[in-house]
């Protein structure tokens, strides 16, 4: 009896020392791991924030953000629309690697094979949440919590109505882990209450967020009482829309401060192509908007902060890709990999021990349309029609052809672009409908001229107009 209770008492001893020696490793991992988020806004424009230097939109929120840690002047994105802006983003390389240069999901979506950024993370003992839109694959195999996300709570589909919808399709669905959602109010909200409630029940274990709000993407849906608050704005439903996007976004950095977390997680912001004419959007400056390879299609805002690890009030104006979020966030979390990105660990140029671009050269393609950036040179490239060159440091407008004028730069940057190319697959997919439409506003952007259509309905009337002309 006595050996017995001898027995039992150091088997409570040594078990309640592992437990306790798992919650220390717990609690040292926490304080040195950081937690990372990546917030993704959807088809909003490069000059539709305050701190790119906005004056009718408010987003006093990401200003405050953007105060606090550095302002990215020359970001871009891998792809100027949704789908595979997003496939980039998600695994640090170019998506036309694996195939996936065109928009939607070609019923295929991600590569089986490709890893994605949650899977680096999980891997190494984070924890992973997906929240909003997905769209990057329908199947099985392309649900989120196949590709690394523990938690998965948005839609699968590329776009969907703000407010409740009594039977709605798998894709504008909203889910939490595939069971439907049904909820009350305005998606926005929805989406930003939940990242809060994730930081509050997860602040005893690093964490990665994928925060993609479908706003200001079409449906322009927006509360009552912010239409009310904008109803004398030129762009009301937009204003009204910025305004609950940034006030939730808002609402996870209080978040994050109120539970001592914010000085330990980098966070990322940026939008996923540029700025949408169909939502009013504002590229400022730049030339062309989403969908094409000038810099309005590709050029967005881009915030990155992470507490006292890089100094607040910077500007940056080095060449830099949304490619670069995956290296950078494994460089942050001490995560060793041998994957091979395209990307480019950003946190030494935020520290001031490397300057200059952390990119020598960018790359855009899309079936017919592709472009190059190297240094300040930028050539834009149309299949069987031929291309234009512009000098982004004097023209960041891309107005003056330079072709003619510098034909060795020209060459070189065909020459640059070919060899990229030579690297990527076939596409799996086209767009349909959308691929004249698209070749067309190139075609007259780069003749800087004002497309006569911008969609495939308004082509189709177009076409229609111009038959009934010639009879």
């Amino acid at each position: 009896m006595f050996n017995k209770t001898i027995l039992t008492f150091f088997l409570i001893l040594i078990i309640g020392c592992k437990h306790n020696k798992e919650k220390s490793v717990q609690h040292f991992q926490k304080i040195t791991k950081p937690n990372v988020i990546v917030i993704l806004a959807d088809d909003a424009g490069y000059m539709d924030f305050g701190f790119m230097g906005n004056k009718d939109l408010d987003t006093p929120q990401l200003d405050k953000l953007a105060k606090r840690g550095a302002v990215f002047t020359d970001a871009h994105v891998s792809a100027t629309v949704c789908a595979p802006s997003r496939a980039g983003l998600i695994t640090g390389k170019y998506q036309q690697r694996f195939g996936f240069e065109a928009n939607g999901t070609g019923g295929i979506g991600l590569s089986d094979d490709v890893e994605t950024i949650a899977d680096a993370f999980k891997k190494n003992n984070y924890k992973t949440i997906a929240l909003g839109k997905w769209h990057l694959g329908e199947s099985h195999s392309d649900h989120p919590n196949q590709r690394g996300f523990d938690d998965f709570y948005g839609f699968i589909g590329g776009s969907r109505s703000y407010f409740p919808v009594q039977n709605p399709s798998k894709g504008h669905t909203l889910q939490y882990n595939g069971k439907r959602v049904i909820f009350d109010g305005y998606l926005t909200d929805v989406l930003g209450e939940k990242s809060v409630s994730y930081v509050e029940e997860n602040k005893e274990h690093p964490f990665f967020m994928y925060l993609a709000y479908n706003a200001p993407h079409t449906p322009r849906h927006a509360k009552k009482e912010h239409l009310q608050k904008y109803k004398d704005h030129p762009r009301k439903k937009l204003a009204a829309m910025m305004w609950s996007l940034d006030e939730n976004i808002g609402k996870l950095i209080d978040k994050l401060e109120e539970t001592n977390q914010l000085e330990n997680t980098l966070i990322f912001f940026l939008s996923d192509n540029g700025g949408s004419p169909h939502s009013f959007a504002d590229n400022g400056p730049l030339k062309g908007w989403k969908g094409n390879k000038f810099e309005g299609g590709h050029r967005v805002p881009f915030i990155v902060h992470w507490g006292k690890e890089i100094k607040g009030n910077q500007t940056f104006n080095g060449l830099t890709s949304s490619l670069d979020i995956f290296k950078t966030s494994m460089a942050a979390a001490g995560i060793q990999n041998n994957l091979e990105l395209d990307g480019v660990n950003l946190i030494p140029y935020l520290k001031g021990k490397l300057t200059g671009n952390p990119h020598e050269k960018l790359f855009w393609r899309k079936l017919d349309e592709a472009g190059v950036r190297l240094g300040s040179k930028k050539l834009v490239r149309l299949k069987d029609y031929g291309s234009t060159l512009y000098n982004l440091d004097v023209d960041l407008g891309e107005t003056t052809d330079l072709s003619n004028l510098d034909e060795r730069t020209s060459n070189l940057l065909h020459q640059e672009l070919k060899a990229w190319e030579s690297t990527l697959m076939k596409p799996l997919w086209d767009e349909g409908d959308w691929m004249p439409v698209t070749y067309h506003i190139h075609e007259s952007l780069m003749e800087n001229k004002v497309p006569f259509y911008t969609t495939p309905e308004r082509r189709e009337k177009y076409l229609k107009n111009q038959l009934n002309k010639s009879n």
